[in-house]
């Protein structure tokens, strides 16, 4: 009788086991995107040793509803709270390049700001969101105008500005060499196909959403319901489990 030997399965891998540390570039709309959207990942990849560095379109100078506060006034807020809660997440650095927040639209002069941001950081992975996302969930029904024009024009630097010699002529003059990532990660997204066990780093998320004071009125209630938002389905009441979701696009060669 023959005797079959079975195969042993590999453990499979999880989709950010790169082999060698990252650098790693967030361009993303508002100071909070980044921790909303995805800051459980970005706490797991800065415990692992991976570099990670902040590029913020706007300042998020709109974003309070309170009649008293001046754009000037909460623009600096935003950027003190953006930059604690970086902190916690373990980021190395926090750029804002200070579009008009509620104004943004991917055209080219924000394009050329986006082109130069990724050959001066020159990162492995950019993290951006899903610029077709109109209807993000239940909960918030309409995506933010600046979030979908955040992806398409940081989709449109990636590819072809970025890594072409032929775009944005002045940034080589000012020593801006061409760049491309080895791959995008897009966040806020219906499309994904890539999802990171984030369990071990959702609290460190939570507490740097926290740390965006001026957006978070009812701390408990917000921690609630992201707890519920993100926890997945069936995993236990008492020890949840947590993922975020990505489009990720490899375009190494």
């Amino acid at each position: 009788m023959a005797i079959t030997k079975t195969k042993k399965k590999m453990p499979k891998l999880s989709p950010d086991s790169w082999e060698s540390p990252q650098k790693i570039l967030v361009i993303l709309a508002h100071p909070d995107d980044p921790e909303f959207f995805c800051g459980a990942t970005l706490a797991r990849w800065a415990q692992a040793g991976h570099e990670i560095t902040y590029c913020l379109l706007t300042c998020g100078d709109k974003g309070s509803s309170d009649p008293n506060i001046s754009t000037d006034e909460l623009c600096q807020r935003r950027h003190k709270e953006q930059k604690n809660a970086a902190k916690i997440i373990g980021v190395k650095e926090v750029h804002f390049l200070d579009r008009p927040d509620g104004y943004l639209v991917p055209d080219m002069e924000t394009r050329r700001m986006v082109t130069r941001a990724i050959r001066q950081f020159t990162p492995d992975i950019l993290v951006t969101c899903d610029p077709t996302n109109l209807y993000p969930s239940e909960i918030y029904p309409l995506n933010h105008p600046d979030h979908r024009a955040a992806g398409q024009v940081v989709l449109d630097a990636v590819f072809p500005a970025a890594g072409s010699h032929l775009f944005f002529p002045a940034l080589l003059k000012e020593g801006f060499a061409p760049h491309r990532p080895d791959e995008v990660w897009i966040s806020l997204t219906r499309q994904a196909n890539t999802v990171v066990d984030v369990t071990d780093t959702w609290e460190t998320k939570m507490q740097a959403i926290l740390e965006h004071k001026s957006q978070v009125k009812d701390p408990s209630a917000l921690i609630e319901r992201m707890h519920k938002r993100g926890a997945v389905k069936d995993s236990p009441k008492e020890n949840p489990c947590y993922e975020e979701h990505f489009r990720v696009i490899r375009l190494r060669r």
